[in-house]
């Protein structure tokens, strides 16, 4: 089965069961942002969590199988369409130089790590309207000298 079915399979259970991310995230022990991204096709799964994806999507594990395999990450070079999606790219637009610029004035010559990475997202409610707070924590990777 190639990844994108698999993808569709997890998705629609997830409809059909009612089940929230936080849900099938709990199930397997994992965080929400994560198991949400490699539910999405982003993330390497390991067998034992894969067999713990098919209990609560009620899919047969042979289905889930090719979740284990490395992903290729990121989807396009294209402007993203989906509103929220484009919303966040725009964010990096408008503020990623700045985001660049206070990461190598606080820690010097070097990047924030995607790989050693957590990410958390929370809503914050407001009697002007709900907001919603992105929290982002990368290691910092220093550039090498040689």
């Amino acid at each position: 089965m190639e990844r994108t079915a698999a993808i569709k399979k997890i998705c629609d259970a997830k409809f059909r069961l009612g089940l929230t991310w936080a849900d099938i995230a709990r199930s397997i022990d994992r965080s929400e942002v994560w198991t949400t991204a490699a539910c999405l096709g982003q993330g390497t799964w390991e067998h034992d969590d894969i067999e713990k994806l098919a209990k609560i999507t009620d899919l047969p594990t042979e289905e889930l199988e090719i979740l284990t395999t490395v992903p290729y990450r990121g989807r396009s070079e294209s402007i993203p369409q989906d509103p929220t999606v484009y919303r966040l790219h725009e964010i990096l637009l408008v503020y990623g130089d700045t985001i660049k610029e206070l990461i190598h004035e606080k820690f010097g010559d070097g990047i924030m790590s995607a790989i050693d990475f957590t990410m958390d997202i929370d809503k914050k409610v407001d009697p002007a309207g709900d907001r919603v707070v992105i929290t982002m924590n990368g290691k910092f990777l220093p550039y090498k000298k040689w």
